[in-house]
């Protein structure tokens, strides 16, 4: 199972300092949330110009689900919130490709979207809903019920848990990172994206698993 990404300590710019204008990967299926460490392979083209830009600026990308499956997904129709992360490594393949990491750093609805750029898509970026995001999160979860739940999850779908590590998380870093790693559907991992405070996403994750494990062959679709 993929490691632990979440990251207490993670960059914090002051609300004021926050980029207006966001370049946008759209990704189906990928999470992106305040704190999470995200590693990206980055090939195409318009997206390597992307990385380049972000390095000579404000190192923020923000990563974005596409609404529905399309041809082309970067030009599709994306949901109206995303979460913008910080470049925090990069490093450049021989073969001329971008592996960076995406540390979260905070949500934003999209206020309208801009003309691209060398291809790569751009937002005015609104962060008033989730200024929170910024700040140190000490609520609990219901972590009994979720740790039940999510053992099921894993056996209905085959994946094996580093218990150890899991059971030593923190609340916010537990369900930080499964919600990013684990097999949810676009529209469910949008949900997490949405969530507004950390007991809310941990009851959201729940009800999704509880959903999947009572489903035929115990996946999410």
């Amino acid at each position: 199972m993929t490691r632990l990404f979440h990251d207490p300590g993670a960059f914090r710019p002051d609300f004021d300092d926050l980029p207006r204008v966001v370049p946008i990967f759209p990704l189906p299926g990928v999470l992106l949330l305040p704190g999470g460490r995200l590693p990206l392979n980055i090939f195409e083209p318009r997206y390597l110009a992307m990385v380049r830009d972000a390095l000579s600026g404000e190192r923020t990308i923000g990563m974005i689900q596409p609404c529905a499956e399309a041809p082309d997904v970067g030009a599709a129709r994306v949901y109206e919130t995303g979460c913008a992360g910080r470049v925090t490594a990069f490093s450049e393949t021989g073969d001329g490709r971008y592996l960076i990491t995406l540390t979260g750093v905070i949500r934003f609805d999209v206020a309208r979207e801009l003309p691209p750029i060398e291809g790569y898509r751009r937002v005015v970026a609104d962060y008033g809903r989730f200024r929170g995001d910024l700040e140190e999160e000490a609520s609990e979860i219901d972590r009994e019920r979720f740790l039940e739940t999510l053992g099921c999850y894993f056996e209905a779908n085959g994946i094996e848990g580093d218990w150890t590590a899991i059971e030593e998380a923190g609340d916010a870093a537990l369900v930080t990172s499964l919600a990013m790693i684990c097999p949810f559907a676009a529209p469910e991992k949008q949900a997490l994206l949405e969530a507004m405070s950390l007991p809310e996403r941990a009851r959201t994750m729940t009800a999704i698993m509880e959903m999947a494990v009572h489903e035929p062959g115990g996946a999410t679709h």
